[in-house]
């Protein structure tokens, strides 16, 4: 039955007001016939997902699993032979929005690597203090002068502990902290993931080309596949971080990954050659040696890495980065699924893929099901991340409304925050060191607005002009948990991220508890004001 596969609200309806499932049916025809449901925004043709081998039902439980999940999607696109068979974003995030891919970041470096290692710029065997002679020290040791550049696109840099978590932050010439980060295993034969191995690429293709490697790969990979608006972050020496801060489109993620499908081809043209695609893609090297089979039969964290790139279960391979973004290329499928997100649990978002996507994909055309694909697209439609809950409503607002609450010194900066309620929306106005700023939130909806306030992230810290980023587009909403209590969320709707600021009144002081998403309810901030 057509009814049993809708999203439920709406199948709740439709069972109320008793519509019949072939009325149902028409209905739906009619409105995707119109275009009002499942807008086709990508450039890929598109077909049904029958007529490529996927069962649209199972696509549709997909979603199902995802929405009864702890994971916070935000956009997924799904190809197969070339075309796009779904293609869904949870509203407030949108097809024409740049998403920060953070470790995702590192496939397109590698990238930027094969194309200088075609045009003979550079070979993965060439030692990496060739390039840098000026920043090394008087006496270089055998494993540094050993290093070459498969082993930074291997992550078997020797170097223990990653020292991504120290050189971004404390030094301003990450190229020469890098070099100076002693070497404790020979390069090459341990694993050990090192997001400043990938920056020293970036850094190398710098120097062999003259140009940022965002700048290199324009008119050699984003160009040709039609991928506009991209940005990638900077450290202050000018390198392009090469290991994150990549910022592309859902649809970008799906082409990178239809590229490396096609083995480097794109509309009938070799960009990149086939044999450096083979190459990257295949097993370097293994990330936990002497783990149980089991364990690694498991994990799609234990199946080798690549240049960049990760193997996976099911002979697939994958660029991921932090929280959830995701391109898996499965040859095997002829397929390629491009996933934005916000998860403390990898592994769990590509355990739905492989139980439930995986499944639905077949060798052969499957009948035609008008039934399910209506129901799919009618729920690719219908995605969204809730607003605040409003419960109570706006009888509330006047302890809040018009009044300004100048906080103790803290850790945000944050001097002063006003409130000015409108009807249902809320203006909120944050007094810092840095300005004052204004944001707009909606009673159990989304406002749509920008704000000059950098988004939270993992390496807001770190030694970089992030003024590129601003203004940064967000959405708020907010809602009461009781009379004297609500609650403000924005999101950073250009990366995985958001931020909840919990007020509560008490007489003339007023308690806020600010927590970011990524730290999963840990190391909230407290802020106190009257």
């Amino acid at each position: 039955m057509l009814i049993a596969r809708l999203p439920p609200l709406f199948a709740s309806l439709c069972r109320k007001i008793g519509k019949s499932t072939a009325f149902v049916i028409t209905l739906f025809l009619l409105l995707l016939r119109s275009g009002v449901y499942a807008q086709k925004t990508t450039a890929f043709p598109h077909s049904a997902p029958e007529t490529e081998g996927i069962s649209a039902a199972g696509i549709d439980s997909f979603l199902t699993a995802v929405g009864q999940s702890k994971h916070e999607f935000h956009s997924i696109i799904i190809l197969r032979h070339g075309k796009a068979i779904a293609e869904g974003w949870w509203n407030p995030y949108q097809p024409a929005l740049r998403h920060s891919l953070y470790s995702l970041s590192k496939s397109f470096t590698s990238t930027a690597v094969g194309f200088a290692v075609s045009e003979k710029k550079l070979s993965v065997n060439d030692k990496v203090t060739s390039f840098f002679p000026a920043s090394l020290s008087d006496s270089v040791k055998p494993y540094l002068a050993g290093l070459t550049v498969k082993n930074l696109l291997t992550m078997s840099a020797g170097q223990e502990p990653d020292p991504t978590g120290t050189i971004p932050f404390m030094y301003t010439d990450w190229v020469k902290a890098f070099l100076a980060t002693p070497i404790v295993n020979q390069p090459g034969t341990k694993f050990l993931y090192n997001t400043m191995a990938t920056f020293m690429l970036s850094a190398i293709v710098q120097k062999v080309t003259g140009q940022k490697e965002l700048d290199y790969l324009k008119p050699r990979l984003f160009e040709p596949l039609g991928i506009t608006g991209e940005d990638w972050e900077a450290n202050t020496q000018g390198i392009n971080t090469g290991g994150w801060g990549l910022r592309l489109k859902t649809e970008d993620l799906a082409k990178m990954g239809q590229f490396y499908l096609q083995k480097g081809m794109w509309n009938g043209k070799q960009l990149l050659p086939k044999a450096w695609v083979e190459e990257a893609t295949s097993f370097k090297i293994d990330q936990a040696p002497g783990v149980a089979q089991n364990k690694k039969d498991s994990s799609d964290w234990m199946q080798g890495y690549c240049y960049q790139f990760w193997r996976c279960r099911h002979n697939c391979f994958r660029g991921d980065g932090a929280f959830g973004q995701y391109i898996i290329v499965m040859p095997d499928q002829d397929a390629v699924i491009a996933i934005t997100s916000e998860t403390a649990d990898m592994q769990g978002e590509l355990n739905l893929v492989w139980k439930y996507l995986l499944p639905a994909m077949h060798q052969q055309a499957l009948p035609a099901n008008p039934d399910a694909d209506a129901a799919l697209d009618l729920h690719l439609d219908a995605l969204s991340l809730p607003p605040v809950p409003d419960p109570i409503g706006e009888e509330n607002v006047k302890g809040f409304d018009n009044r300004t609450f100048t906080f103790q010194p803290n850790k945000l900066n944050i001097k002063s925050i006003a409130f000015r309620f409108n009807g249902r929306d809320c203006q909120v106005t944050l007094q810092k060191e840095s300005g004052t700023y204004t944001l707009n939130f909606g009673a159990g909806k989304w406002l749509a607005g920008e704000t000059a306030i950098l988004g939270p992230s993992l390496l807001n810290g770190a030694k970089e002009d992030f003024s590129f980023l601003l203004p940064a587009k967000v959405t708020g909403s907010y809602g009461w948990k009781d009379y004297n209590t609500f609650q403000l969320k924005l999101r950073y709707i250009e990366s995985p991220h958001s931020e909840t600021i919990t007020c509560h009144l008490n007489g003339d002081k007023l308690d806020a508890r600010v927590e970011y998403s990524f730290q999963y309810g840990n190391n909230k901030i407290e802020l106190k004001g009257n």
